[in-house]
Order: C-alpha cells, then structure tokens, then sequence
C-alpha cells in the first residue's frame, strides 16, 4: 500500500454526514489523519462518526455547523481553533435547486450564492492563517461537473460552482506563497442521496445521463474519496490551482 504521509495531519470535512463528504473523511481517517466532521444535523453526524471509527479505528469529532450561514462557519472555525489548528480543508455542501435560472427569485440566488460560494470564502478565510503558522495545508472544493460544463436547469449551482473555480485559481497565487495549495473536484454523477434526492423535472435526466459516460456507471464514492485523499497529501505537494473533473470521462471538454 501506497504511503500518503498523511498519519498525525489534521483535517475539518465539512456536509461530512452522509454521501461524498462522508467518504472523504473516511478515507482520510483511514490513513491515521485526525478527522473534525460538520454537518447540519447532529443526529446524523454522531452516526457518521461512530460508523468511521466502527470501520477505521480512529476517533473522529464532530461539529454541528450548517456552512450556508455565518455563524455556521464559525462555530466550525472555532472548533478547529479549539482543537489546536488544521492541515486539510475539504469545503462540501449540497446543491442548490434544479430549475430555470431565470425562474429563480432574488432571495433564491443570494441563499445558492451563500451556500456554494461564501461559505467556501468564509471557511477559507477562517483557516488559512492556521494552516500559515503550521507551515502550510491543503484546501479541497468539492463542486460538481456543472462547475465546468454548463447544463440546462442547473443555473444556480453552475453559476456559484463557477466562481469556486475562479476563487481557487486566484487563491493558489495569493495562498502559495503560504505554503498552502488549494485545488477543486468536480464530481460527475455518483451513487449518493444527493442524486436520489435531486427532485424537480430534470431528475429523470440526471439518471438517464448515466449512460451517455464513457466507462458505462455511475461513481462510487470510494473513487472520488481515493482522488480527494491523494490531493490532500504530501505526494500532490506540486498541485495546485488544478481543477479536476472526476467523472468517468463524462466531461467532454478539452481543458
């Protein structure tokens, strides 16, 4: 097995309850990093915990925090600091409703701009000097692949996704310096109750566009934890500003 020298680092995975994010942080877990999990409801989050250590042996801690609003960040903020610092951010959320773009009220826009895109800026802003003083860290987005290919019904979520892309592009001039890489996942589609749960009337279509990818399937989000650690690690130590789609080759850009 591959050493990721991560043992002994020290990580917050945030919407960590359930889907992508639960397999982020077991991954990490798994290889001996200390794990903070955030999610909005603590029922499940305590359920999340106990189920990675069942199947890791590592404590993890918890923290209830919902990223789409402020004082949601920084109660995880201040768990982080309460804990003594932090090395890996992985900034994960849900999405935004599907629907027209247009369709979408003004309070509708400012809550998907809040959820997807400030709450990655506050989260950012909280941790970067922790990660500073520690000599340095690694910032995860996990968006989605709308962030790069644009879809009909997913105007809220291309749109802030969009501008994660260009945070973290901008960010890895401003942070390198720093010691601190920031890069993003795009994830296609993926067995997880976020895609169950997608609703409106282009679910049927998220599912039917299962089969135009190349490799024939879904993801499993194991794939997608296994790319997020490797990111994470000191072995991607020359990586970042990349924004990578993981997507079974669905993608059909260039760049």
């Amino acid at each position: 097995m591959m050493d990721l020298k991560l043992r002994g680092k020290a990580a917050v995975v945030n919407g960590a309850s359930q889907g992508i994010g639960f397999a982020i942080a077991r991954s990490l877990a798994a290889e001996g990093v200390d794990v903070l999990i955030s999610a909005r409801k603590e029922d499940a989050l305590s359920k999340a915990a106990e189920q990675i250590n069942a199947e890791t042996g590592q404590a993890v801690r918890t923290v209830v925090g919902d990223i789409r609003m402020l004082d949601g960040c920084d109660n995880i903020i201040a768990a982080v600091r309460e804990r003594g610092g932090v090395d890996i951010l992985i900034n994960n959320d849900g999405a935004p409703p599907l629907g027209n773009a247009l369709d979408f009220d003004d309070l509708r826009w400012t809550r998907a701009f809040e959820q997807n895109l400030l709450s990655v800026v506050r989260m950012i802003r909280g941790v970067a000097p922790m990660m500073e003083s520690r000599g340095g860290g690694s910032i995860l987005n996990i968006t989605a692949l709308t962030a790069i290919q644009p879809l009909a019904s997913f105007g809220l979520s291309v749109s802030t996704w969009a501008g994660v892309v260009g945070l973290a592009k901008t960010l890895s001039h401003e942070l390198g310096p720093k010691g601190i890489r920031i890069n993003t996942l795009c994830p296609g589609l993926f067995e997880t109750p976020r895609l169950e749960l997608a609703g409106g009337p282009s679910a049927a279509e998220y599912h039917e566009a299962a089969k135009m990818i190349p490799l024939g399937r879904k993801g499993d989000v194991a794939e997608i934890a296994a790319v997020a650690t490797f990111f994470s690690s000191p072995l991607a130590s020359y990586v970042t500003g990349t924004t990578l789609a993981v997507d079974g080759g669905m993608n059909k850009s260039l760049l």
